[in-house]
Parts: C-alpha cells; structure tokens; sequence
C-alpha cells in the first residue's frame, strides 16, 4: 500500500532488508548443510565393490609408464622424444617424455661446455 509518511516507509523498507538478510543466511546455511554432506553408504560400497578393479587399472598403468620409461632410456633424439610427446595422450606419458628431453639437453650442453672448454684450453 501507498503511504505518504515517510518514518513508516523507513520502518517497510528497513524490514524488507531484514527479511531479505535472513532469507540469505537460510539459503548460505543450506548450500553448506548441501556441501558437507556425508557420503552416502551405497555410494561407499560401489566404492568398495570397484576397487579391486581400480587397483588393477592403477597397477597396469605403473607397469606401463614404467616400460615407457625403459623405451625413452634408449632413445638419444630430441626430435624423436617430441614426436613421441605429440602423440602421447595421457599426462603421467608426457610428464615422462618432457623429463627425457630435458635431460638429453642438459647432457647436450654440458657435452658442448666440455667441448668448449677443450677448445679453450689448447
């Protein structure tokens, strides 16, 4: 309704805010009850159910970045170390393959600073 007091109107308004404050915290405080709540049992036991095969993926992939890691040991190109990185899919193999790489070009440096001080001193 319209009023023409404005003491009234101050006292509307200044109630309006403090429903709309509260309203705030009743939403704040359900989003948090929503955020932290525990898990349920059924999810645990598909949980529990799928672990043996989670734990054989996980154990298939250790015993395959560990044969990449053999495979890149012989490999002694950059070039063919940033092919490899192109193609490779998954992010432990890339991890690998740019570790590689950064530690055939530190042993080209310091061959060519070994050169290079050979060089100097003759």
């Amino acid at each position: 309704e319209a009023t023409l007091d404005l003491a009234e109107r101050r006292r509307i308004r200044s109630a309006i805010r403090e429903l709309q404050r509260q309203e705030l915290e009743r939403d704040e405080e359900t989003l948090a009850s929503k955020r932290f709540r525990p898990e349920r049992s059924s999810q645990r036991q598909d949980e529990k159910e799928n672990w043996p095969q989670s734990q054989r993926l996980e154990e298939e992939q250790q015993a395959a970045l560990a044969a990449l890691s053999e495979q890149l040991e012989a490999i002694t190109s950059v070039e063919e170390l940033t092919k490899l990185l192109r193609a490779a899919g998954e992010y432990e193999e890339r991890k690998l393959i740019r570790a590689a790489i950064r530690k055939l070009r530190a042993e080209e440096i310091e061959a060519a600073t070994l050169a290079g001080n050979v060089q100097s001193s003759r």
